[in-house]
């Protein structure tokens, strides 16, 4: 079974290329801009080889995974873009409820639990089972805006700042190709919603409602600095916003969180 893209996503216009092995669907995306794509189009692997994520780290998937990229091109500015960051989570979750249907009928209450962590992850268990990273550039007049979203299908990767788990380790058995398949069409949704970000109101709305470690003590290195106090809410740009113990509401654009029982470990 080879990639496909959902029958919405095709119905909405989107189109794909898919890859046996490629370094990195991200960088393919840009560069396609750069020669003149103009999308949307999806850039999508079973085996990634030199992805990057938040922070310059390595994203490697190894065959199994799940590896893609879409590309829009749009007249919106590089702050309105990121936030097109958590529509993204969005559709990934809603892809992976509707991909872990059986599992859940099976496992029962021990069914995985999807939730969405600031800024760009999906966790269950509270583990890391997806990462989300956007780039983009200027491309004449308008941006190239490019969502890599990575997902452990078969297999997650060891020593990150955040456990990782995989699908098959959570009981969840199911391809890529499935995964995608579903996650194109969701995109279509949280895409429309998010509207070239005049609809962030109603994505703020539904990912707070999927938030992970909401009202839970949290701690955000940025660089040599951690700010601790408690996950209060995203403002209307997606900072997150930390409620300190004095009182304070202090908004953050980037870090390295840590909730719960972590947050104390990521301060230390």
């Amino acid at each position: 079974m080879g990639f496909a893209l959902g029958h919405r996503a095709l119905d909405a216009g989107y189109r794909l290329a898919a890859f046996e092995q490629i370094g990195s669907t991200n960088t393919e995306a840009l560069e396609r801009a750069r020669q003149g794509e103009r999308g949307p189009i999806w850039f999508v692997t079973s085996e990634q080889t030199a992805g990057r994520g938040r922070r310059q780290r390595a994203w490697i998937a190894p065959r199994g995974n799940l590896a893609c990229s879409i590309l829009e091109v749009m007249a919106v500015a590089p702050a309105v873009a990121a936030t097109l960051g958590f529509a993204a989570g969005l559709a990934e979750e809603a892809a992976l409820e509707r991909v872990s249907v059986e599992a859940a009928l099976r496992l029962g209450p021990d069914r995985p639990r999807y939730a969405l962590k600031w800024p760009n992850d999906v966790l269950a268990g509270g583990r890391k089972l997806v990462g989300i990273g956007l780039e983009a550039e200027a491309i004449g007049d308008r941006l190239a805006v490019v969502v890599g979203i990575g997902t452990n299908v078969v297999a997650a990767p060891e020593g990150t700042p955040t456990p990782a788990v995989s699908l098959a380790a959570l009981g969840v058995h199911i391809s890529a190709e499935e995964l995608f398949a579903a996650l194109s069409d969701a995109w279509v949704e949280f895409r429309g919603i998010w509207d070239e970000g005049r609809g962030f109101a109603e994505i703020r709305r539904l990912w707070l409602e999927r938030a992970a470690g909401l009202g839970e003590k949290v701690a955000i290195q940025t660089g040599s600095a951690t700010l601790e106090g408690i996950f209060d809410t995203i403002d209307d740009s997606g900072c997150l916003i930390v409620r300190t113990a004095d009182g304070r509401r202090v908004p953050v654009a980037a870090g390295e969180v840590f909730f719960g029982a972590a947050a104390s470990v990521g301060a230390a």
